[in-house]
This record gives C-alpha cells, structure tokens and sequence, in this order.
C-alpha cells in the first residue's frame, strides 16, 4: 500500500495512524511542490520544468531561506517511482489522502493522469465537508489533514473509494485545462472546482494586515500566514511583500538585505500637500 500526501506536516501524521492500524501499513509518498500557485506549462518537459524551478528560486531568494535550507525537488521522479512500484506489483494499491484546500486537490491533478491505467487500485479519501472530532471534543471541518487527530483518520478510512473510471477520463483534462490557463494563483471555489486568480491575489490579505504604526517585517508575514482563510506559504508570502515593498505599497526602515528581523515595515506616509 501506498499513501500519498501533499504536505509535509501530513506524512509524519500518516505514520501515526499506520501504527494504530496495520491494514494501513505501507510507504508514505510526499508530492511536494504547491501547484496552487505559479506556472505550470508543460511540467512533464525538462525546459517546463526548469522554468517553474527558476520561478521557485525567485520566490526563495525573496524570502527568509537560502536555497541550501529549501531543496527544489522533483516530482516527476517522485510519480515515477510510484509508477514503477505499480508496474512491478500487480498486488500495489494507492491511496491518495486529500484535504479540503486549494494546495491538497492541486496536487491530486497534477499526479491522477499518470494513475490512469491502474484504475481500480488507485483509492481516494477526500475529506471534504465532513466532521471530525477536535482535541477539546468539539465537532470542526478541517481544511487540511494536519488538523485532524491521528485516532481520527480510523474512521475515515472507512471512506475510501477507488477513482472512478469517469475520474480518470474528466480529471485529467482539468489538469490540462488548469495548466494552459497558467493563472498566478489557484484557489479551490468547492468540491474539486479549482478557479485562476493573478498572481496578485494575495496582496489584499497582505495590506489588511499593514498598520500605520512600525512592525517587523517577520511579523506581518506571520499576522497574514494566521490570519488570512485561504492558505498558501511563507515564502510566497514573503516574494509578494517584496513586490509590494518595490512597488512602493508598504514604506521600509531598516536594512532589508541583512534579513527578515533587520527591517520594519508599515503604510507609506502620506506626503502633505504643499
């Protein structure tokens, strides 16, 4: 058996719950790019995909990490070792665990082409707008795996269905569909409804979070990331204060090369009338 996650938080979760079932007990797979955001021509290509690696190297030279710390990885190496597995196992399953949220479905187009002709092993537990039971004993829906507890995905298990043949026949041309749109951001609208919107779409939630007072600059990034409904990283958040900072929408004081703690941030001053 093999599972398949989106974020990196959900495989050390995926274990846990390995461990408190057997039936469950198979390899953890991590796809690990966040294909809600940024380009993606022509990803199964060597030059598509350096183009959305120089774009990821952008993003990350905006940000508080160096690109030793962050490793640019490659799924498509990743979907071909599941592709191999499948291939030399007649006996392999997968099972592809989703959250409700733009970054888990994403991720879920980008891989489901490839699954195709292995249909009828390919499980999918896709929670979405369903309850679970919180640390504290209150119902919630969570958007993202991690928020649900390990004890928790046992009765979710009993949700798994396989991929429909019509699945694996509509969801690829999403995929497609989705790629040839090549929007800045994606969001998730409902269900597995994934709509374009500019790169700018986070900026909005960026800017609320700016006051007319000083702030660290690590602090408005952190106020944003708590704040805002619909989720993306850090580091895009980071790359797109920079841009608002070139743009001349937040005023700087400080010394922005030393590091996200060196410099503070606020609104621009209004200039008074002469």
């Amino acid at each position: 058996m093999i599972h398949i996650v989106f974020n990196e938080p959900d495989v050390d979760i995926m274990k846990e719950v390995i461990a408190m079932d057997e039936s469950l007990t198979g390899d953890v797979i991590l796809i690990r790019d966040d294909y809600a955001v940024g380009p993606l021509t022509d990803l199964n290509s060597d030059e598509g995909w350096q183009s959305r690696t120089d774009w990821w190297k952008t993003l990350i030279n905006a940000s508080h990490y160096s690109e030793n710390e962050i490793s640019i990885v490659d799924d498509r190496q990743t979907i071909a070792a599941i592709l191999e597995k499948l291939e030399t196992n007649e006996k392999e399953t997968v099972w592809i665990w989703m959250g409700q949220n733009q970054h888990d479905v994403c991720g879920y187009y980008r891989i489901i082409g490839h699954l195709k002709k292995f249909q009828g092993r390919i499980m999918i537990l896709y929670l979405n707008n369903l309850p679970f039971i919180n640390e504290k004993g209150a119902i919630f829906y969570p958007s993202w795996l991690s928020e649900i507890q390990p004890n928790e995905f046992l009765k979710a298990k009993m949700l798994a269905r396989p991929v429909t043949l019509s699945e694996f026949e509509i969801d690829p041309d999403e995929w497609t569909r989705i790629c040839e749109e090549n929007a800045g951001v994606r969001i998730l609208e409902g269900g597995k409804k994934i709509i374009g919107e500019a790169i700018a779409f986070y900026d909005a939630e960026i800017l609320k979070n700016l006051t007319a007072d000083w702030q660290k600059a690590w602090r408005l990034v952190s106020n944003t990331l708590h704040r805002m409904k619909i989720k993306t990283g850090d580091v895009f958040i980071e790359w797109r204060i920079q841009n608002l900072i070139e743009n001349e929408k937040i005023e700087i004081a400080g010394e922005i090369d030393k590091g996200w703690k060196n410099f503070d941030v606020r609104k621009p001053a209004k200039v008074p009338n002469p």
